[in-house]
């Protein structure tokens, strides 16, 4: 069963009560026969089972330690944003798997040359999916970007990636000044937004696989506590990629974030992928993607189940 987002971008109160989330929601009420508005107290519940990720989007949410003790025993990403609506915090729980320990010891143990090959798959990966999604946005077969791919070797010494990323960007949003950069101009506000929670779908994964995300196969800042979540998403960005195309190419006026613009972005944990043949949601493929990386650490696999466009 595919887990659900939740987004609260107004005053909530979030407690626990039998195992499921309390969501109480101030509502104003208008009323010809007061002489002034009121305020009553609207109440919901939901599975804590059934949730995968929550946003936190509003300086007037009050959450229990209850409810965040549950959330974390259910292995839910909780995001919290800033005064600007843009994620900032991630909280995943310490431990994900029944044998962690062991599953970190052969993280840990990967040996160089392996680290190397895992990532040669993932910018293969990540190149050949921005050549679909080039394809699929603009109408031309980009083979450039596909010889790209085919020569990405160990490593990728050659920084192939990153000769397709300006390619990429330079063809996809044709919009007088755009470049990716994160402070960059709109529509890079709506990408940063998709990938921040694609960040939490796969940091979520790592740790329900036993994993470390802090040690990544490529990225290695010693600031980031999520190296490896930055690396295994790389080959899933293009579906982010799509999706604002889409929301640009339908007129959306995407100067600011909007609540609209963000219930849209919201449905990235669903959205349609496909490993090996097999359709699932985003969030169950990541899965699959990450319980693939860890048998390449522990010697059963060889190959990282990556999604194709």
């Amino acid at each position: 069963m595919i887990k659900k987002t939740l987004y609260f971008g107004n005053p909530a109160y979030l407690s626990l009560r039998n195992a499921q989330l309390i969501i109480r929601l101030p509502e104003v009420v208008d009323n010809n026969t007061l002489p002034e508005y009121f305020k009553q107290v609207s109440e919901v519940s939901k599975p804590i089972e059934d949730i995968g990720v929550i946003v936190l989007d509003h300086k007037q949410i009050t959450i229990t330690s209850g409810v965040l003790e549950a959330f974390l025993e259910n292995n839910c990403a909780v995001l919290t944003c800033d005064s600007k609506s843009m994620p900032v915090g991630l909280l995943l729980p310490l431990h994900g798997n029944t044998t962690q320990n062991e599953r970190f010891r052969q993280q840990l143990d990967a040996s160089l040359p392996l680290s190397k090959q895992l990532w040669q798959q993932t910018v293969k990966a990540k190149i050949e999916n921005q050549a679909a999604v080039l394809k699929e946005c603009t109408g031309e077969e980009m083979k450039c970007m596909r010889v790209w791919a085919a020569n990405v070797r160990s490593g990728d010494p050659d920084n192939q990636e990153a000769r397709a990323a300006a390619y990429y960007w330079k063809n996809l949003f044709r919009i007088e000044g755009f470049t990716r950069d994160r402070d960059g101009i709109p529509p890079n506000n709506l990408l940063n937004y998709g990938y921040a929670i694609l960040r939490a779908v796969v940091a979520r994964g790592l740790v329900a696989s036993g994993l470390l995300p802090t040690l990544g196969i490529h990225h290695h800042n010693r600031y980031n506590a999520y190296c490896l979540a930055d690396d295994i998403m790389e080959p899933y960005r293009p579906y982010v990629d799509r999706l604002v195309y889409d929301m640009v190419k339908q007129g959306a006026n995407y100067a600011e974030l909007t609540k609209d613009l963000k219930v849209r972005l919201l449905t990235i944990p669903t959205l349609e992928t496909t490993i090996a043949g097999k359709r699932s949601p985003l969030m169950v493929a990541v899965g699959q993607t990450t319980a693939s990386l860890y048998k390449c650490f522990s010697g059963e696999l060889r190959k990282i189940s990556y999604p194709e466009i």
